[in-house]
């Protein structure tokens, strides 16, 4: 998308909020949010195209509010103004009716505030031409199975008291997978908004050095508790537990927390782990669904303590806390775990003999109030003794508890760290993703 297609989108927008204020009556208050991009996807299988083509696609989402009453109606946004504006005022009048026949919120928040953002994050993505020829090159000769998504993606927001942002960012993903003939597979991602040719040259090496070594014979592991070293790509999934039913202050004020027992200092992890939201990367948007700004970083836990939960406007209105521009599912946006001291060439070492775990699947909580999580290895995990992978291992369950693998049981993060993206593209491409580092961990109970 040009930067002249760019502004003829945010000039509409901003229409389109322009005449909701017109329009509306003295008592109505709105929210505008619009998301949008223009992408390319391109998907391979067994190393050649199966799929490609670009998409330009956008959605507005009015919320209308009255007499502690909302509601809401989604609708395309074509940038043309005769098209949205007669789209966004049906869609007015229809919420105008349907307000009086529902039922009272009494935690409804209402706009407020005078923020404006406008962030512009442009990257230099590789072009629409040239995605295949560069991308295959090095796979030539293997089952690669993945897809590329690329291409702007916007987030803008508006509303009644006239709080506006604007939010466009360059990002691609290639979330992709090696295959050896018997079927086992290396998955691999990488993503970022500057295309680096050395840095995806080490990533497809690294899964061809991991693919060879997939070709041993598997070993079959008893239950038990094995020292462990988990790449980037596995702590993310681990991280990502947290976003569920963890870090939100509405589940910790209605006792469906892990993290209770941190809240209430009856635990603590270990001082090497620590966690924040960092927006400074760019990849998300540092404003939520009311237009509210969260801090360029909040610190959640710093060496081992909970400093913050993530409170949005509804939560602190219910339960009188304070808010701090959390979403509304109060979930982590622009996750960051600092990083150690382990080296890349000391993890093997330093692991000596145990098991090195690249992804994880099927996480769930097994019990949330004291931390504990199940999930599957998956993807290119082996068995290591004395410093050196000897065999691949079969799928194993494991279930253990936070406190303990971020507790007293961690060894060291690496000094590394990996931006691991979201990469759903279900209605439309999600932003964001996890800053992570490797971890080293003892005693990691499998259970079969």
């Amino acid at each position: 998308m040009k930067l002249t297609e760019l502004s003829t989108l945010e000039i509409s927008f901003n229409q389109l909020i322009e005449t909701l204020l017109i329009k509306k009556t003295e008592t109505e208050q709105f929210t505008l949010k619009l998301s949008s991009e223009q992408s390319q996807f391109t998907r391979f299988n067994h190393g050649k195209v199966r799929q490609t083509g670009l998409v330009a696609d956008g959605s507005i989402e009015l919320t209308l509010m009255e007499d502690q009453r909302s509601s809401f109606r989604s609708f395309p946004f074509t940038g043309n103004w005769q098209i949205d504006w007669q789209t966004a005022y049906t869609a007015l009048l229809e919420l105008r009716q349907e307000l009086i026949l529902l039922p009272i919120d009494p935690y409804l928040v209402l706009p407020s505030g005078n923020n404006t953002s406008r962030e512009i994050n442009s990257g230099e993505l590789l072009a629409a031409e040239s995605v295949v020829p560069t991308l295959l090159e090095l796979v030539a000769e293997l089952d690669f199975t993945g897809m590329y998504a690329g291409g702007i993606v916007i987030k803008a927001y508006g509303d009644s008291q006239g709080q506006k942002h604007w939010f466009a960012t360059d990002t691609f993903t290639l979330d992709y997978s090696l295959f050896d003939n018997c079927g086992q597979a290396v998955k691999g991602i990488f993503a970022g908004s500057n295309w680096d040719e050395a840095a995806y040259m080490a990533k497809i090496n690294e899964a061809k050095t991991q693919l060879e070594l997939l070709s041993r014979p598997a070993k079959q592991l008893t239950r038990g508790q094995y020292k462990t070293y988990f790449a980037p790509a596995a702590v993310a999934d681990l991280l990502g537990m947290l976003s569920w039913s963890a870090v939100s202050e509405a589940d910790l004020q209605q006792g469906n927390s892990a993290l209770a027992m941190l809240s209430r200092q009856e635990k603590q992890l270990s001082p090497q782990f620590s966690l924040k939201e960092n927006f400074q990367q760019g990849f998300v948007p540092r404003f939520n669904q009311l237009g509210e700004m969260v801090a360029p970083e909040l610190p959640i836990i710093e060496k081992g303590i909970l400093v913050n939960t993530l409170v949005n406007s509804r939560t602190a209105k219910e339960y009188g806390k304070a808010a701090n521009g959390a979403n509304s599912s109060e979930t982590l946006r622009a996750p960051e775990i600092s990083p150690g001291n382990l080296g890349f060439e000391e993890i093997l070492q330093s692991l000596d003999t145990g098991l090195y775990i690249s992804n994880l699947h099927y996480l769930n909580w097994s019990d949330r109030p004291t931390g504990r999580i199940t999930g599957m290895t998956r993807y290119a995990c082996f068995w290591v003794e004395n410093g050196e992978i000897i065999a691949p291992i079969e799928n194993l369950r494991f279930d253990e508890s936070l406190y303990r693998f971020w507790g007293d049981n961690l060894v060291e993060f690496t000094n590394f760290q990996e931006f691991i993206p979201e990469v759903g593209t279900y209605e439309s491409r999600d932003l964001g993703g996890s800053l992570v580092p490797g971890m080293l961990v003892n005693n990691f109970t499998y259970t079969l």
